[in-house]
């Protein structure tokens, strides 16, 4: 398997296919797997499962994580996350089209490094994804794997 960047975990395949689409049209070719539940994001991020092959050493760049998951929702995704040594210190940015001001403070509470509420409109959703994809992964410096 090819060094994943981008841990999108999404399921909604309507959202799923917008953000490859932003992806594709701003030149962010950088490889992303998709995850569509809480359960398969966790086997992803701790190689168990479906993905026992993978080396928990080679996380992500950048996970970008909705927080209305079927199976496990999005918060306590993110409170596994942060909580393991081993997976603490990869960037997760919460996209999700809850503005509800306790998911918000929650995921900060739990240690996320970005909140972004999707935009409706496409080119406003477009330019959120091309921004998202500048910063995490032209400009933000992680710690050596």
């Amino acid at each position: 398997m090819s060094e994943v960047e981008i841990l999108l975990v999404e399921d909604n395949p309507n959202d799923v296919e917008l953000t490859l689409h932003a992806f594709r049209k701003n030149h962010i070719n950088n490889p992303v797997q998709v995850v569509r539940d809480g359960v398969e994001a966790l086997d992803f991020i701790f190689c168990t499962g479906s993905y026992a092959g993978r080396d928990i050493g080679r996380p992500p760049r950048v996970i970008l994580l909705d927080l209305k998951l079927p199976k496990i929702n999005g918060l306590e995704v993110l409170r596994r996350i942060k909580a393991d040594e081993r997976t603490r210190t990869t960037p997760v940015v919460v996209l999700t089209s809850s503005r509800e001001e306790r998911d918000i403070v929650e995921s900060y509470r739990l240690g996320v490094n970005s909140y972004i509420v999707k935009p409706v409109d496409f080119q406003q959703f477009n330019e959120a994804v091309k921004n998202l994809g500048c910063y995490w992964l032209l400009h933000n410096q992680t710690p050596a794997r």
